[in-house]
């Protein structure tokens, strides 16, 4: 869709860069009523549907639809142009050198250009809000896998619940205790003093 509306972008730049090579001059302004008197009841139809509220109301396909019927009929008022002025000569350079039904079709090919650019612009709002819908629901749905996928918590190991607890040393039963230690050391010295008492043989 994204490549399909750039398409249209630059096929609409470019037609309109020829519009204002051939047709300088005739962009006018165009009121609801003298779209009625320019043009007949089956092409005014569509031509309606585009002025808001109605647009704002059509679906993307309705859109789409309108889109291309509204370039349809600009590119055949403007082929219709170019042939009128390729035949005339070629010394008219204002719209008052032009003869009334040549006017008469570039003022209805405004119409049908304006009604094109307003369609455009809705059609860009609705693809926009569809982007964001489509995100939004991609967003919904990878949050609830999150949720639904089971949750791993591996235990920490040794947890101090009740404060620290000690942890046991499987080499202390052979370490001597160390409130035994002092009176080892006075056993030590008592047995050495015995020993130096003892008269020498």
């Amino acid at each position: 869709m994204a490549i399909l509306r750039l398409r249209w972008c630059r096929q609409e730049r470019k037609s309109q860069i020829g519009s204002n090579r051939v047709n300088r001059g005739t962009d006018m302004s165009t009121s609801i009523a003298d779209e009625r008197r320019l043009l007949a009841a089956d092409e005014y139809e569509p031509i309606a549907r585009s002025h808001y509220p109605s647009v704002a109301s059509l679906q993307r396909d309705e859109l789409l639809e309108l889109v291309r019927w509204l370039r349809d009929q600009r590119g055949k008022f403007k082929g219709q142009i170019r042939r009128r002025v390729r035949s005339r000569k070629a010394d008219a350079k204002n719209d008052a050198d032009k003869p009334a039904s040549e006017r008469g079709l570039a003022a209805k090919k405004q119409v049908f250009a304006r009604a094109l650019k307003r369609v455009n612009s809705q059609l860009d709002r609705v693809l926009a809000a569809d982007k964001r819908a489509a995100m939004h629901a991609g967003m919904q749905a990878a949050l609830e896998r999150k949720r639904r996928a089971p949750r791993h918590h591996p235990s920490s190991g040794r947890r101090a619940r009740g404060g620290v607890q000690p942890i046991e040393n499987p080499k202390g039963a052979d370490i001597v205790q160390p409130s035994t230690v002092g009176s080892i050391t006075q056993a030590g010295r008592v047995a050495q003093a015995q020993r130096d008492s003892k008269p020498e043989a």
